[in-house]
């Protein structure tokens, strides 16, 4: 183990160990027992930390979105018009795609248990509702042809926007990079 690693609590490492365990081999192909040898704990560590595999996923969730939240704050604060807001939150997915693809396995994974599992479908839910908040904070607020969007509300407007970059961005998964499906994503930008 490097410096750094042994450097952490046992938590620490057991949720950066959980976060390359799901994000490597999806939820359904992890388990705690792999976990654990990752952090380099024994299995009864992670019930001691988190009870069960949920309540670790969960803890997980929610570095995650705390991890989207700020960095799609930051790349929404760049630009002055909504047109170079939506563009900069186009890079920042697209940049995302191509260097780290396993954080989007893994939000996709982990919504897809969300559909089963009623914390971590209110923990999704709450991302989704707190990412649609920022697009329509730093995207449609300053859009300047209002009258354009005028029989839509800002929040269906900003669901429609991220629904579009996230299904994009399963497509994109899917495709394994194909550089035509990472540039589909460039055109939400039409609508502004």
């Amino acid at each position: 183990m490097d410096d750094k690693l042994e450097n952490m609590n046992q938590s620490q490492r057991i949720l950066r160990a959980a976060f390359k365990c799901i994000s490597t081999k999806g939820y359904a192909n992890v388990s705690l027992r792999d976990i654990a040898e990752e952090a380099g704990v024994v299995l009864s560590q992670l019930n001691y930390y988190y009870k069960n595999k949920e309540g670790l996923f969960t803890e997980v969730v929610k570095i995650l979105a705390e991890q989207y939240l700020n960095e799609i704050e930051d790349s929404l604060k760049n630009g002055k018009s909504a047109s170079e807001k939506i563009s900069g939150l186009i890079k920042y997915f697209q940049v995302l795609l191509s260097s780290k693809p396993e954080l989007f396995k893994l939000l996709f994974d982990l919504t897809s248990m969300s559909l089963w599992s009623v914390s971590l479908k209110e923990l999704l839910d709450n991302l989704f509702n707190s990412l649609t908040n920022l697009i329509e904070k730093y995207i449609i607020n300053n859009f300047s042809n209002k009258e354009k969007l005028k029989n839509c509300s800002p929040k269906t407007l900003s669901r429609m926007i991220l629904g579009t970059l996230f299904g994009t961005s399963i497509q994109v998964i899917l495709a394994n990079g194909d550089e035509n499906m990472l540039d589909s994503l460039s055109t939400l930008q039409l609508l502004f």
